[in-house]
């Protein structure tokens, strides 16, 4: 569909207004527009979608079933405009946009707690942070930054490398059997809590021991590794993490690693960004700090698993 057959936002409003309120009247009093216009545009939206919005019964108003279906979408057209709008209305005169994309629980665990102070040196930067999992292009997104796990290499961009990782099981203390475990097989009878992002994680964990079970790929599987961590904390079972990620449980004891063997990942994380934008002094600025804060906040004292 080209952009000239696109419906309008006014459209949007009419018919979104309309099905809310289930009459042209009501909606075109709210929209500050006459019945007749409000009636118009939904016309057109219909012409548009080529399918009915709504059905009038005994000069009522009806949603049909595609109305339905549209009005869904539509309501997040427009709330995503209204958030847009009232957040470009709070920024001052001189301020900019740093556009910041995350993996979701690196972005909660690792890093905004070293975000904290980061306002105060660049006033006039304001950080749009949101979780992408999935590989992008940066200049169809207009992503200023980006984090991710990988091989450290990324179309059109510059890489910094940030940290490795080394993955550890974990579980609920409740979750260990008496006397704990001999053997890392054990493991499968407190059931193994998968990770979308790494369907191969229990396999290459056993393996690099030279253990070998049917049971690597069975288990309730998540979406993040925050969610996975929960299931733990909650007695689900027994989850692979990224060690840094989980600092926090192990130290204060609600979660514990039941066998000690740690495996370093081939992949490692990274900070991208465009080429051209490697001076652009709010993405410079923001790199600066990070690579400054790449350290804090401190790790938490402790010993750490045999490789």
């Amino acid at each position: 569909m080209s952009r000239r057959h696109l419906p309008t936002l006014t459209a949007m409003q009419c018919f979104e207004a309309s099905a809310r309120h289930l009459s042209f009247t009501r909606a075109a009093e709210e929209l500050s527009l006459t019945q007749s216009a409000v009636s118009k545009q939904v016309a057109q939206l219909e012409s548009v979608l080529e399918h009915p919005l709504f059905r009038r019964v005994r000069k009522r108003l009806q949603v049909t079933p595609e109305g339905s279906l549209y009005l869904t979408e539509v309501r997040k057209v427009l709330a995503q405009v209204e958030m847009s709008t009232r957040y470009m209305q709070s920024y001052g005169g001189q301020s900019e946009v740093l556009n910041v994309t995350t993996l979701p629980t690196f972005g909660a665990r690792w890093l905004i707690p070293r975000l904290n102070g980061y306002r105060f040196r660049h006033p006039g930067v304001y950080l749009n942070i949101a979780n992408r999992v999935e590989p992008f292009d940066f200049e169809e997104e207009r992503v200023d930054v980006a984090f991710f796990f990988g091989h450290g290499a990324w179309p059109k961009a510059e890489c910094i490398k940030l940290l490795d990782e080394e993955v550890v099981p974990v579980c609920a203390p409740t979750a260990v059997p008496e006397g704990g475990i001999d053997d890392p097989l054990a493991l499968t009878d407190l059931v193994l809590l998968q990770s979308a992002t790494r369907p191969e994680a229990w396999h290459d964990w056993f393996e690099a021991q030279g253990c070998y079970t049917t049971h690597s790929y069975h288990g309730p599987r998540f979406d993040t590794f925050y969610m996975a961590l929960s299931a733990a904390r909650a007695g689900c079972g027994v989850t692979l993490v990224p060690r840094f990620l989980v600092e926090e449980e192990l130290t204060t004891g609600q979660l514990v690693i039941p066998w000690r063997f740690s495996l370093t990942s081939l992949d490692a994380y990274y900070l991208a960004y465009p080429e051209h934008k490697g001076e652009v002094a709010k993405v410079r600025g923001f790199i600066d700090w990070i690579l400054e804060h790449l350290e804090a906040p401190a790790q938490v004292d402790g010993a750490r698993p045999a490789s």
